[in-house]
């Protein structure tokens, strides 16, 4: 029996960097929108917030759920099916911490961000090399999130805890898929080069 190694520029190899390129520009630019919509419509923690707040974690389940399908079997993809299932339960979670007020919320938007951002780091770590490139930009973001979401429980036990915080996180959350997706167009473009 022979083995097959894949390289950068293999058919399967280009086409799941094109996926996850497409994956990962989709949920920045998404992100971005959110926080645009969010930072409008937080003054109060009524009905319409609520439902943003509850969108936002979704929009990570449902990307996890996209990489989950396009993985093979291994710690990633278990990794991916983690944060999926994580990000439905901070969902339902959020919603009802909104009827709470604002502490309860960030309390659990920190939760989550922390846990979320420690799988993002070890799925960023899992993808590092020649066909997926350094993924710094997910490391960095994952860390981020690590950091942030320590930093909101803090917040959310203080005396003037405030929703302000979480447009802008999901806009540096954005921007940094969004580079993400940058990085592996141009290696694509770089490849693709070579091949001539």
């Amino acid at each position: 029996m022979s083995t097959q190694t894949s390289t950068p520029s293999d058919p399967a190899v280009t086409d799941g960097r094109s996926s996850l390129l497409r994956l990962y520009l989709g949920r920045g630019v998404l992100a971005v929108a959110w926080a645009l919509a969010f930072a409008g419509a937080h003054e109060d923690i009524d009905a319409v917030a609520i439902t943003l707040l509850v969108v936002y974690p979704l929009i990570d389940a449902v990307s996890s759920l996209i990489d989950y399908r396009a993985l093979p079997d291994g710690s990633e993809r278990r990794v991916t099916a983690f944060n999926g299932v994580l990000s439905t339960l901070a969902a339902a979670a959020v919603g009802i911490a909104g009827a709470g007020g604002v502490a309860p919320v960030l309390h659990v938007f920190g939760a989550w961000a922390v846990l979320s951002g420690a799988a993002q780091v070890v799925v960023g770590f899992r993808r590092r090399g020649p066909e997926l490139g350094k993924q710094w930009p997910m490391l960095i973001a994952g860390g981020l999130s690590f950091l942030v979401g320590v930093f909101y429980n803090i917040q959310a036990a203080g005396d003037d805890p405030s929703l302000d915080v979480l447009s802008v996180y999901a806009t540096g959350g954005g921007v940094f898929f969004i580079a993400q997706a940058a990085l592996l167009g141009w290696k694509t473009w770089q490849l693709r080069s070579r091949a001539v």
